[in-house]
């Protein structure tokens, strides 16, 4: 069955492709699609007319506060609100995996090979394909030019000077993040070009996967029987398609740089914008048998005949020196690196191109305070580093490919995973890097711990991982600015603690610095109309800021709810804490944060409301689930309550607080009685305890508790919350009714399904698929022993999404069976690292009972 799907899938996504080349070592398992597919299915975002009627009612006061919001914001204040709900992006079916690393802002290659989307300042996105950025093929016999072609399928109407129109059907793409391929036969030619991208994003490695670069090497194969010379052009403006690539005074130069007995050739061009001036930087290394030459200076528009023809003549450039001058206001400039070599009749050659740009001081929306990029460490904070960082990735990009091959590898070879899920597993990690991520430096005159220092139940001013490793911080989606949203993190987390933990730990000082820090400054909260104060002490905040504003000093930029009510978010960051430690085994962490997890845990009791040991909801609904009422204790939030007892039991006993131990664990054994009491319906958990008429609808993370146990190590024997009998029928009837009867069993897990098989619509999120709930759900069936379960549910949202939708490289928060989206490229599917995280801890079982 899964096969057949397989096969299908794959299949369609390559249909058009008339060539019978496969490239220069193409891997097997990744993404591939022939770039002239179109794909059928036009979805749509969600939009307020989307809202159904029985739901319209319950939402008026809060279109309301968004409207006069939204008006201040892009009105009065110009800038952009954190969720435009009048501006969701519409569905371009185009992008391809992103070129930079972590932390540095990235810049994305479509599959068709356009630049298309860029979010060099941090946070901030625009989605403008800029046309001159392209790669063009020159090949010359006995000295002749026989064929001149940009690699592109467009055909603009600039730059018409040149050769467009590049027929799709002879090449495909194929990822595998951190890498891309690009396969072009030229037709008529006898000529074979790959195009391979790597970007330094490699687990456990600090330093090289800060670097704002990417190497692009073109594989020339020669399938004729004479002798070629192959030159490639590699063309890019100044600028990224915005306004202020208008503005004036930008300028480009050549550079040359030679050191450690290697040099490297390009041209700089420095975009001097009045914040976050940067410089980009394309570039080639040197060799004995290659030509690197370059135009330092053309315009972009009209049609642009002399650089065309310039290489055209001899396969080359002018190479002119000196830099250019200063663009005038409204003028754009653009330059162009040419390298070529010989390729022998039936032979290979291969040339290497570098991108890069150097961004190194950043400054946010309020423009209040500066941070230097995590990448300055190595590099320098005086915004001159792009010869050297091109030099550096151009003499260091082989051994990237070793150690991402190395990681890779054993996944990938193994024969009981389909591939299917080889794909969704390294291509969903894109969102690391182009999560509007941002990696810095902490600046000497910071304290995170929010005043408590460590001896008073605190943290140190700048714990030793921070100093040691940076800030992190990424956006809940690109869509929805804002940093390190801590409910959808939780989800999004097993891909941080599993390939860059000290990330993952400096985070959560981030956080845990934040919980005892208060504003009592009272705030109008969209959803309820009500005004309550920003940030209580003892709470964990929704997110850190946004990139609009000033993260990290404004914390909790949220403005739906009120924080105080936001129970999940104090037990997810119990839930982690624990979870981390397990995974690094790192005590320090472990006795820094177990105060502050006792803090956040009483803070919860108080909604222990009748004194049975569970936590109630009060009306208020789960964060996570924003949409849908709650009514009493939940099987959502309540399950988790009970996990992070579990767990505190769990921490107690390492630090040998028997009395806390004994405080918690009477909290565990009467929470977990009265949650099975309440909410245990004899086949599954009821999404809550009300009693009213969609109490028993069948939730589809209500297990989610459970989940972070078992990926805890935890679940069992003294550690156990919940009845395994119990948590196995919940599965069964979520993947027998979420799943299976939700649109074929052929789109992953729906939210929320009645128990008579047809979905939930009391709200605007329950009738919703998100793909990172049902990653995370696969994992707990595989935790489970469902492993066949865990990979059919998971696998629906895998094809809906990259082989259905066209939504690569920019997997939502949320469909709905037809016709919608919500929130493109969003954080919640990097959750597809805890399925990892299961599948290992099952091999090491049957390794150990074996």
């Amino acid at each position: 069955m899964t096969s057949e799907w397989s096969e299908k899938s794959t299949a369609d996504l390559m249909s058009r492709y008339v060539s019978k080349e496969m490239g220069y070592n193409v891997p097997k398992e990744g993404w591939r699609i022939c770039l002239a597919h179109e794909f059928k299915e036009k979805r749509k975002p969600f939009q307020a007319k989307d809202v159904s009627l029985a739901n319209i009612w319950g939402h008026i006061g809060l279109g309301v506060r968004y409207l006069k919001f939204w008006y201040k914001k892009t009105q009065v204040e110009k800038k952009a609100p954190f969720i435009d709900m009048f501006g969701a992006q519409p569905l371009r079916q185009i992008y391809g995996a992103p070129l930079g690393g972590i932390g540095g802002g990235t810049i994305t290659r479509g599959w068709r090979g356009e630049f298309c989307r860029w979010q060099l300042n941090p946070g901030m996105y625009h989605y403008k394909t800029v046309i001159p950025n392209q790669f063009t093929v020159c090949l010359r016999r006995e000295g002749k030019t026989v064929y001149q072609q940009v690699l592109s399928v467009e055909r603009p109407p600039t730059l018409q000077g040149w050769n467009w129109g590049y027929c799709g059907e002879y090449a495909f793409y194929h990822a595998l993040y951190p890498r891309a391929w690009t396969v072009y036969d030229l037709p008529g030619q006898n000529v074979t070009l790959t195009c391979r991208q790597i970007s330094p994003v490699i687990p456990h490695d600090y330093q090289d996967s800060s670097l704002p670069v990417a190497v692009l090497v073109w594989d020339i194969e020669n399938k004729n029987e004479y002798d070629l010379d192959v030159s490639i052009m590699f063309t890019m403006v100044n600028g990224s398609g915005q306004k202020d690539d208008k503005c004036g005074g930008h300028w480009n130069e050549p550079f040359h740089l030679e050191k450690e007995g290697e040099a490297v050739s390009g041209v700089l061009l420095h975009h001097c914008t009045a914040v976050n001036p940067y410089t980009l930087c394309i570039a080639a290394r040197e060799q004995s048998d290659r030509e690197i030459s370059h135009q330092t200076a053309f315009s972009p528009k009209g049609p642009c005949f002399s650089l065309w023809n310039d290489l055209i003549d001899d396969g080359r450039l002018d190479s002119p020196t000196g830099s250019s001058p200063p663009t005038v206001k409204g003028e754009k400039v653009a330059a162009a690196v040419a390298v070529g070599c010989s390729v022998p009749a039936q032979g290979h050659n291969s040339l290497e191109f570098c991108l890069a740009w150097d961004m190194p001081k950043i400054t946010f929306g309020s423009r209040e305070k500066g941070h230097m990029r995590r990448y300055t460490r190595y590099f320098g904070t005086t915004g001159d580093a792009s010869p050297s960082l091109s030099h550096y990735a151009l003499t260091h990009y082989k051994q990237w490919e070793k150690s991402i091959e190395e990681w890779q590898r054993p996944i990938l070879q193994d024969s009981s995973l389909p591939s299917w899920y080889k794909s969704a597993l390294f291509n969903e990690l894109y969102f690391v890097a182009d999560g509007g991520t941002v990696w810095t430096e902490i600046m000497e005159d910071v304290d995170i711990s929010g005043g408590i220092r460590s001896e008073d139940g605190g943290l140190p001013a700048q714990p030793t991982v921070i100093k040691e490793y940076g800030r992190f911080a990424y956006l809940e989606g690109q869509e929805y600015r804002m940093y390190n949203t801590y409910d959808v993190h939780f989800y999004a987390s097993f891909a941080l603690i599993m390939l860059w933990p000290k990330l993952a730990l400096s985070l959560q000082y981030d956080i845990a610095g934040s919980v005892i820090q208060q504003d009592l400054t009272e705030r109008l909260h969209l959803m309820s109309g009500q005004y309550s104060p920003i940030k209580t002490k003892n709470v964990v905040p929704h997110d850190i800021g946004d990139p609009d504003d000033e993260p990290w000093v404004r914390v909790n930029a949220y403005l739906i709810h009120d924080t105080a009510h936001w129970k999940d978010l104090n037990l997810k960051f119990v839930l982690q804490v624990y979870r981390d430690f397990h995974l690094t085994q790192d005590r320090q962490y472990l006795q820094d944060m177990w105060p502050i997890c006792q803090a956040v845990m009483e803070s919860e009791l108080k909604f222990d409301l009748d004194g049975d040991g569970l936590i109630e909801n009060s009306g208020y609904a789960d964060q996570t689930y924003d949409g849908w009422i709650v009514t009493g204790p939940s099987a959502y939030c309540g399950g988790m309550w009970v996990a992070s007892l579990c767990v505190m039991c769990k921490m107690a006993r390492l630090l040998d607080s028997e009395e806390l131990y004994r405080h918690y664990k009477d909290l565990l054994d009467r929470g977990s009685a009265a949650f099975e009491k309440l909410l245990w319906n004899g086949k599954y958990y009821n999404y809550d305890s009300s009693g009213r008429d969609l109490s028993n609808s069948v939730m589809s993370d209500q297990c989610a508790g459970h989940w972070f146990l078992r990926a805890s190590g935890l679940g069992d024997g003294e550690f156990q919350a919940f009845p395994k009998e119990k948590i196995q029928s919940a599965l069964k009837s979520v993947f027998d009714l979420n799943v299976m009867s939700f649109a074929g069993g052929q789109m992953g897990a729906v939210n929320g399904m009645r128990p008579e098989g047809v979905p939930d619509r009391s709200s605007v999120q329950s009738d919703e698929v998100w793909i990172g709930v049902v990653y995370g759900l696969a994992a707990t069936m595989i935790h489970e022993g469902m492993q066949e379960e865990g990979m059919r549910t998971a696998e629906g949202c895998y094809r809906t999404v990259w082989e259905k939708l066209g939504m690569a490289f920019q997997t939502p928060e949320a469909y709905c069976e037809k016709n919608i989206y919500r929130s493109l490229a969003y954080m919640r599917p990097l959750s597809i690292w805890a399925m990892q995280l299961a599948l290992n801890t099952s091999q090491k079982d049957q390794t150990t009972t074996a």
